[in-house]
Formats: C-alpha cells, structure tokens, sequence
C-alpha cells in the first residue's frame, strides 16, 4: 500500500476522529476532554494529518485578543509519533497565526522540551490573559495546574 501524508484544515467528517485523538490524551490527564459538540463548533480551528487516509493527529488555533493565539489540542496518535507530524501541525498552526495578524501564540503543555526547540519559552501563567482560564474550570486539575505555560513570537 502505498504510504501518503496529508496536512490540512478539518472537515466536518473529521469531527468523530479528532475527539477520538483528543479525548485518548484526556483520560490520561495530557489535554481537557472535547465533546463533538465543541469539535464542531470550533471546527474551523482545527487541522489535522491523515496518514494513508486516516486521521491520526490534529492541532488547533484559537484567537484570544488582537494580536494572540493559543495552541491547542495538539495531539498523536501514540502508533504515529516520532514521526515528524506534531512538528508539521505546529509549523501550519503558526503560519495561519501569522495569516491572522497575530504577533504571539502560546501553548499550555506537558512537554515544553517539543515547544522550546520551535522557540518557545516559559512564561509564568498569571501572565496570560483571564479569558483562558473559562475552559480550565472543567479540568479536573483545577486550581493546581501542572502544565507549563509558554509563548513566542509569531
């Protein structure tokens, strides 16, 4: 069988596979749970990778103030990793942040190691805007979050 990579934006069939992706690293605590609801209503955030016609990552985009943007979402399936598709997600979601006339783009993660090589820097969490913190109330985290906050220029 011939082996084919494709990055793009989502689609709605997309849906059902991205919240399988995401919700896998949720029960392990890596990422907040998403119901198909909330995968559709910022679908247009999403891209995804399909490897040989399946979806086996997906990242997203979202726009917090004029001139910032989260990362979020990022996520593997663990059978396709090390294989270059985090770095290839990351690289479209910051080139669409650029598109957008963002100037910054952050990411709360559990692996700062992935985000420092791409210029990523550790930034206290206080420092980002109030607004984030609405979807961190449904994680079973809160108040003590253990994630890394991280930001760099666009």
């Amino acid at each position: 069988m011939k082996h084919t990579t494709v990055v793009r934006k989502a689609v709605s069939d997309d849906a059902p596979a991205i919240r399988s992706i995401v919700n896998s690293f949720a029960g392990k605590g890596a990422m907040l749970a998403l119901s198909l609801n909330q995968i559709y209503e910022r679908l247009r955030d999403f891209w995804v990778v399909q490897d040989t016609g399946r979806i086996v990552a997906c990242g997203s985009l979202r726009v917090i103030w004029k001139q910032l943007g989260e990362i979020r979402s990022l996520a593997v399936l663990p059978k396709y990793q090390k294989l270059g598709y985090a770095t290839i997600l990351l690289q479209h979601i910051v080139k669409e942040a650029a598109g957008l006339g963002l100037r910054r783009v952050f990411v709360l993660t559990y692996v700062p190691r992935f985000f420092e090589k791409f210029g990523f820097q550790v930034i206290p969490r206080h420092k980002l805007p109030h607004k984030i913190w609405l979807d961190c109330i449904n994680c079973p985290k809160f108040p003590r979050c253990d994630e890394t906050a991280m930001i760099r220029e666009v």
